[in-house]
């Protein structure tokens, strides 16, 4: 099975294999990747991974509801967990994330409804060679970053919207000799 080169160890081709790139409209599934992309900043994805099981234990599941209400005392014990990324502004960036999403889904139903928008619902197809070609950010992803922030999300750049963005399929960015690229449409004309 060909696939992306970046997917090397077990863990990152079970997920490039399952997750990557899958259009996610699961609004709680969107926030873990919200939060996941945030906390990869400077980081490999590798180590998110490794991670990833610590975090939903202990951000609930990843209930945005839940997470909005973190106080000090539980952004302390979050800081104090060696199963996360222990950056005070990462950790105080996914509550007030929180409070930004479900302010989001109240003014437009879901998060996803919000999210899609952005790409008019359905994914970008690209067709990229080799992972060298991929870019960091596009248009979309910057535009992406600016209304985050102005509802007051931290921790959404245009690279981290633009991850964010590949990991939920809002865009297709296996390279053209991975199997995934055509399972999720791409050379598929619209």
């Amino acid at each position: 099975m060909g696939r992306c080169q970046w997917a090397r160890t077990a863990q990152s081709v079970a997920y490039h294999d399952q997750e990557w790139g899958v259009p996610q409209h699961d609004d709680r599934v969107l926030f873990e990747f919200l939060v996941l992309e945030g906390a990869q900043a400077g980081l490999s994805w590798e180590t998110i991974l490794h991670k990833r099981g610590r975090y939903r234990q202990v951000f609930d599941g990843f209930d945005p509801a839940k997470v909005a209400g973190y106080g000090e005392e539980k952004v302390a014990a979050l800081l104090a967990d060696p199963g996360i990324i222990r950056n005070r502004l990462k950790v105080r960036s996914a509550v007030t994330n929180a409070r930004a999403f479900l302010a989001v889904q109240k003014e437009f139903g879901t998060f996803d409804r919000y999210l899609w928008g952005f790409v008019d619902g359905e994914p970008l197809q690209n067709a990229w060679a080799s992972l060298a070609e991929i870019p960091a950010e596009t248009l979309v992803s910057r535009t992406l970053s600016r209304d985050l922030k102005q509802r007051g999300f931290t921790f959404v750049g245009p690279t981290i919207c633009y991850a964010l963005m590949q990991a939920v399929g809002l865009v297709n960015d296996h390279t053209v000799d991975c199997v995934r690229w055509g399972d999720l449409g791409g050379g598929v004309p619209k």
